[in-house]
């Protein structure tokens, strides 16, 4: 796929990208499709696109795929089945505020995570990075006042995003772990269908609870966001970077997230924006440029 050829920054800058619409598209959808429908229909939707592609390479490479089944059930479980279950269910118990400075800590939760493993250490930049990148959202998600950050009250939502961190960490760390021989679409596709057969159990939980959504025009334009653009692209241009850059400096650029939700929150939610946004954005990018900049320290 040609996207995949384009610099790891553009890359990973694209999966922020559509990953902060697929915040904004999830707090929307709370109160149309339950969370673990959202997720459920996500991945067969964008499995089911990409089934014609890739269903002859994951024939050809079966032995590889086999031989590797442990590794992607768990990057599926971690990146696809829980990391997006949790986030829509915090996003159904949680405030926007609150998700987001949770959210943030992802950058410096990976590295913990990365050392555990085993597979990098962070040097001294890219510490400088992450903490001016991580004031940057603090800004923004505080709206510039300490106030707000210094009377959060958390609730059930926020230890569901803090789940989601913690997965989407192991995540990012392990992918660097699957042979270079495995193609990327290859990879991508078995976990989309893995994700799917781990979620059937708890989506049927859920579907017996609360019942099926209703089909409307919007909430089927919501499920083909998440499936297409935060689903199979974001994917493509996450799994094509993290690879190239490490783990560590590609965390970083969930800072952009909460960037772009406020963005598409002004576009489409009708939402004001404020000093205090562009105050926070040039931090963010600063603290990037940072980390991305930085030598890997590795064991």
């Amino acid at each position: 796929m040609g996207l995949t050829r384009l610099p790891p920054v553009i890359l990973l800058t694209l999966s922020a990208l559509f990953w902060g619409g697929n915040f904004v598209v999830g707090r929307w959808a709370h109160t149309e499709i339950a969370p673990l429908s959202l997720t459920y229909w996500r991945w067969i939707l964008a499995g089911a696109i990409l089934l014609p592609f890739v269903a002859g390479p994951v024939w050809r490479d079966r032995a590889l795929v086999l031989r590797h089944w442990r590794l992607l059930a768990i990057l599926s479980m971690s990146g696809m089945a829980m990391f997006h279950s949790f986030t829509y269910i915090a996003l159904s118990t949680t405030t926007a505020i609150n998700a987001a400075v949770v959210l943030a800590s992802m950058p410096m939760v990976i590295p913990v995570v990365s050392f555990l493993i085993g597979d990098e250490r962070l040097g001294p930049r890219q510490s400088l990075g992450i903490a001016i990148s991580l004031a940057g959202v603090g800004v923004i998600v505080s709206r510039g006042e300490w106030a707000v950050l210094a009377g959060l009250q958390f609730t059930p939502g926020d230890v569901w995003i803090l789940a989601a961190v913690l997965a989407w960490s192991v995540y990012s760390v392990l992918l660097r772990r699957l042979p270079a021989e495995m193609p990327p679409m290859v990879m991508l596709g078995v976990c989309m269908w893995l994700a799917v057969g781990m979620l059937t159990p708890f989506y049927l939980w859920e579907l017996g609870q609360v019942g099926p959504f209703a089909p409307t025009g919007p909430t089927l334009a919501a499920l083909a966001y998440v499936a297409v653009f935060a689903g199979i692209v974001a994917f493509v241009c996450w799994n094509a970077a993290v690879p190239r850059v490490g783990a560590n400096k590609a965390g970083l650029f969930i800072h952009l997230i909460p960037v772009f939700a406020s963005i598409f929150s002004i576009l489409f939610l009708g939402e004001s924006l404020y000093a205090y946004h562009f105050a926070g954005i040039a931090p963010i990018v600063a603290g990037i440029y940072l980390t991305t900049t930085a030598k890997t320290r590795a064991d």
